[in-house]
């Protein structure tokens, strides 16, 4: 069975992020001093630098930094149309299996 995936929190990328920009070492060296992977060590100073120039807040949780009210709502949307299109694909079949059927 897989290990759950490590999640960290803002203040620990934060931190992360804190420590590149003020010591002056490389992302894998703060990242083996962590005892995380170093491409996540790169990935938040990305995300915080993004972040940083729109002027939005970062790693404000799961999912994409600084997201919207309204990105939100279109993912939410966006889920609910693929279920309803599996939904209409699975039926289409079953009207097709049945029509056999007779």
């Amino acid at each position: 069975m897989p290990t759950p995936k490590q999640q960290y929190t803002a203040e620990f990328k934060q931190e992360a992020v804190r420590l590149v920009e003020s010591t002056g070492k490389s992302c894998a060296q703060i990242a083996r001093d962590l005892g995380v992977p170093a491409h996540y060590v790169v990935r938040w100073k990305q995300q915080l630098e993004v972040q940083r120039a729109k002027g939005r807040p970062v790693f404000t949780g799961r999912g994409i930094a600084g997201r919207s009210e309204q990105e939100d709502r279109i993912k939410h949307l966006e889920r609910e149309l693929d279920i309803a299109r599996q939904e209409r694909d699975i039926l289409k079949k079953a009207v097709a299996f049945f029509a056999k059927q007779s």
